[in-house]
């Protein structure tokens, strides 16, 4: 019966440790840093958090220096948009704040709130993230990839198109593993 007993514990040592790596792995892969200002902020701008975590991780893989060579941050924002959204929070502004994850997180909110309401689609609000407004609007107005000029039935970049199923299997990820957290 002793040498049951130790079989058992053993096995349960080497599944609780098989689970341990498998965690640590996990969350090597999905990162989830700066939760408390994603939450803060998502909830300020009405968004879910863990679609912004998502949009952090296919941005930056939560770096807060990370540069693309035209945006910079966590979430990625060009220095042209960091205006004017600070612009529209009618707050002062440096390029260096895009480095700062509080305030990256902040304005990455504040942005897709406002292409979240201006598109009242997320799709097409991901697409203008990744794109740029002018793009989508054209692709709105073109019958290839809009038919009710309210939703896109394609995206003719690849790179954006990829970004919003990334951004999308990002959030479900991020839900899966940390919603009950």
């Amino acid at each position: 019966m002793k040498k049951i007993i130790r079989i058992f514990s053993g096995l349960l040592l080497l599944l609780i440790l098989v689970f341990a790596i498998i965690q640590g792995f996990v969350g090597f892969l999905y990162p989830l840093r700066y939760e408390s200002e994603i939450r803060t902020y998502a909830q300020k701008y009405q968004l879910d958090p863990y679609f912004v975590m998502a949009v952090i991780k296919a941005e930056s893989n939560f770096k807060p220096d990370a540069h693309s060579g035209v945006a910079r941050g966590l979430m990625q924002i060009t220095d042209k948009t960091a205006q004017w959204i600070a612009g529209q929070m009618e707050r002062t502004y440096s390029p260096d704040d895009l480095e700062i994850p509080e305030k990256n997180i902040e304005m990455g909110c504040f942005y897709l709130d406002y292409l979240c309401e201006h598109y009242k689609n997320r799709e097409v609000a991901l697409a203008a993230y990744n794109a740029g407004m002018g793009n989508v609007s054209e692709w709105l107005s073109d019958e290839r990839y809009s038919k009710d000029a309210k939703a896109l039935i394609s995206i003719p970049f690849p790179e954006t198109a990829t970004y919003v199923e990334k951004v999308g299997r990002y959030e479900q990820v991020y839900q899966f593993l940390y919603k009950n957290k």
